[in-house]
């Protein structure tokens, strides 16, 4: 999303190479900022009602957590989720700038609508090539630590296990709620990403944007695909965790969470989810377009 400029002043196409990287740098710092929220969203979603419910809301989860395994239980999970977020973020950016490049207009200008689009294809990308594997290692990470006996001792003995046992079918549980997911996230915030910076840009393509504004332009973003798809995050969850078993597929998961816990449920998480997702965008967009204009001074592609 971000523009060079060229010597008359008309926008020009980000190199998608320079997407690529800071896009990965950008996911790295951020996950390991917002890692404790993603852990309680997920704790939150995985426990059902049937079982009963382990814990009362957020701040017990927090307290539970911290009680029998330290701070440090707030980051369970965070190397499966730190080696997805980098490449992640790289996918996204990358393809997004692949695509918005060729459907911006002359001026360089990309309009709401591609600007879904784009994202759409993005999310779609990033869903089959990383999110999908690692997020369902990452679930599993934390389910597993729910258990009496935890079997993981780390992310490589984990990876293996999960391969061993299941095989690589075992990493790509959930495949349709991540896409789903995935290409919903992405078109929602980049279309509002887009519109925001199209309106705040009027006329002028060059029209610097600072930061602060970046990132506000970014929680709300995020807040608006929170709102749109946290039914899709609570399937794909409960798809990839270690009692997957239960559902013969995307459809039927939804259908049993409706049926044996109602439709509120389709919403756990919410809370957590939001505070994560708005500062995680926030911070992802701030960084991506620092990080892309200290590239266009020392990465020359023109």
């Amino acid at each position: 999303m971000t523009r060079e400029r060229g010597a008359a002043g008309k926008a020009k196409l980000t190199h998608p190479g320079k997407a690529i990287l800071a896009g990965g740098i950008a996911g790295g710092i951020e996950i390991c900022i917002t890692f404790p929220t993603e852990y309680v969203k997920t704790q939150l979603q995985l426990d059902e009602k049937a079982n009963p419910p382990r814990y009362r809301g957020i701040t017990d989860c927090v307290s539970q957590t911290v009680r029998h395994h330290g701070a440090k239980g707030l980051y369970r999970g965070l190397s499966s989720l730190l080696y997805g977020s980098i490449p992640k973020s790289a996918v996204r950016f990358g393809v997004f700038e692949i695509l918005s490049n060729q459907m911006k207009d002359e001026a360089g200008k990309l309009d709401s609508t591609r600007g879904l689009v784009c994202g759409l294809g993005a999310g779609v990308m990033e869903a089959v090539l990383v999110v999908c594997p690692m997020e369902t290692i990452k679930v599993k990470f934390i389910h597993d630590q729910s258990s009496a006996n935890p079997k993981y001792r780390g992310f490589f003995h984990g990876v293996r296990e999960i391969v061993r046992t299941q095989g690589i079918r075992g990493t790509y549980q959930g495949l349709t709620a991540t896409v789903l997911k995935q290409g919903s996230n992405q078109a929602i915030r980049f279309f509002v990403m887009t519109s925001l910076r199209n309106w705040y840009k009027g006329d002028n393509p060059n029209k610097s944007i600072n930061p602060i504004i970046t990132g506000t332009f970014g929680a709300i973003a995020g807040a608006a695909s929170v709102f749109g798809n946290t039914p899709l995050d609570v399937i794909k969850t409960r798809m990839q965790g270690l009692e997957a078993h239960k559902y013969k597929n995307t459809m039927d998961c939804a259908m049993k969470i409706m049926r044996h816990e109602g439709p509120a449920a389709f919403y756990k998480g919410t809370v957590p989810r939001l505070g994560r997702v708005c500062l995680d965008v926030a911070i992802v967009f701030i960084i991506y377009e620092e990080v892309v204009k200290v590239l266009n001074k020392v990465w020359k592609t023109e």
